[in-house]
């Protein structure tokens, strides 16, 4: 965890109000980490409903097996979070682990292992020692408490600089509903879902199959649209927990994502996701732009994905945004190397709305000093235009910096 906060941070934090059916509680268990806490627990009421995506990684950690195991029962007590340690890589001793925390959770709540979910963040490779958790999961059941996500955020985070929070308060019928969120991710961050650990709560109604379907579809343009190297972790985890309790003020209860009255529901959902993704960009290691790529006229959506994609974690371009250098040439390598259809003599490319290249070439109108300029705004927009069809979409990203070679140079010293 960096000492010095993102200059890319949000300004403002939001409220989280509370979430009827969720309690929340943190400690230090001495994971990695000396003098800041490093365990959650939430606590949930039962019925909760849960969903989940995961890495799609072939070296899935510990945790990570052991949801995608439970999460067929579709039904959630408690969720256990450790940073510090990842667990992954830690083959027999690992899975013992996981097995011993449930055990220990499930205990300290009063419900199946099967109702508790686990994910861990932080080192590869090392041993995680669960007895460690031996009656800290005892005493924060005991205190959790309707309360802080921002406490809770801040103890999942490992080279993160800020908590990433997010909230949104919608009508599903005539009752209001709270979407609440937390993420962690700064490194090792790519799209292949998930990107990072990140945690949805909401008192809204819905059974399992319908917040997964929600879940499934929501991560593409959000999480699955940032990347900061690259890498995708083995521990990427997101779980959404739907505690039911705004039944009681008369929201529906919503069997199946098509329902028309999740509809507004939907929306908000994808907006607290969309905003921890862009939270998790602007986290960066060693990140001082916030980077949009957008990639338009291409064959189809999929097509400009992976063009998108391929600007997006091309090491020269992010260190040439990170010189402050609209270097289109690089830009131009990222487009050709992807694989895609596209015409080199159709090809404009703009910088935070300036336009550089335009159909192959540069543009007759550059300006040098504009652009350089422009170059130097903490958020840098690049619009690529290929001219051959109605194919858009949009990716987050952020600049390559020295100290990004100091955080990872010796994350585990």
């Amino acid at each position: 965890m960096s000492s010095s906060v993102s200059p890319l941070a949000p300004k403002h934090v939001p409220d989280m109000p509370l979430i009827a059916g969720v309690r929340l509680a943190t400690a230090e268990a001495g994971i990695r980490y000396k003098n800041r806490t490093d365990v959650l627990l939430a606590v949930m009421d039962k019925g909760t409903a849960v969903a989940g995506v995961f890495t799609k990684s072939k070296c899935p950690s510990a945790p990570v097996e052991w949801c995608r195991a439970k999460l067929k029962g579709g039904k959630a007590r408690a969720l256990v979070v450790n940073s510090g340690n990842a667990n992954a890589f830690t083959g027999k001793t690992g899975r013992g682990s996981t097995a011993l925390t449930a055990k220990i959770a499930a205990k300290a709540v009063g419900c199946s292992e099967s109702e508790i979910f686990l994910a861990s963040t932080g080192v590869i490779g090392e041993p995680l020692d669960a007895s460690k958790f031996d009656g800290v999961l005892g005493r924060l059941a005991e205190t959790a408490e309707p309360g802080d996500y921002l406490a809770a955020a801040k103890a999942i985070m490992t080279t993160d600089t800020f908590p990433k929070v997010a909230t949104a308060t919608v009508k599903l019928g005539k009752a209001k509903v709270t979407i609440n969120g937390m993420a962690k991710g700064a490194g090792m961050i790519a799209p292949d879902m998930a990107t990072m650990l990140s945690f949805i709560f909401t008192d809204a109604p819905i059974a399992p199959a319908a917040l997964q379907a929600l879940l499934k579809a929501g991560v593409e343009d959000t999480f699955n649209a940032v990347t900061i190297d690259g890498d995708t972790s083995t521990s990427d985890t997101l779980l959404a927990f739907a505690t039911g309790a705004a039944a009681e003020h008369g929201a529906p209860k919503i069997s199946r994502a098509s329902d028309p009255r999740l509809k507004a529901f939907g929306k908000a959902f994808n907006q607290v996701l969309a905003n921890l993704a862009e939270q998790v960009a602007r986290d960066g290691e060693g990140a001082r732009k916030l980077v949009e790529i957008t990639v338009e006229g291409a064959k189809t959506k999929a097509s400009a994905r992976k063009i998108a994609m391929s600007i997006a974690n091309s090491p020269l371009v992010k260190t040439a945004i990170a010189g402050e250098d609209a270097n289109w040439g690089r830009v131009v390598m990222a487009v050709g190397k992807a694989g895609e259809p596209a015409d080199r003599d159709k090809l404009s490319i703009s910088f935070n709305g300036i336009r550089v290249a335009k159909s192959g070439a540069r543009d007759p109108s550059y300006d040098e000093t504009q652009v350089s300029e422009a170059m130097k705004a903490p958020e840098i927009a690049i619009k690529v235009s290929l001219g051959l069809g109605k194919g858009r979409d949009r990716v987050l990203t952020c600049d390559l910096t020295k100290e990004y070679i100091a955080i990872n140079g010796d994350y585990r010293s």
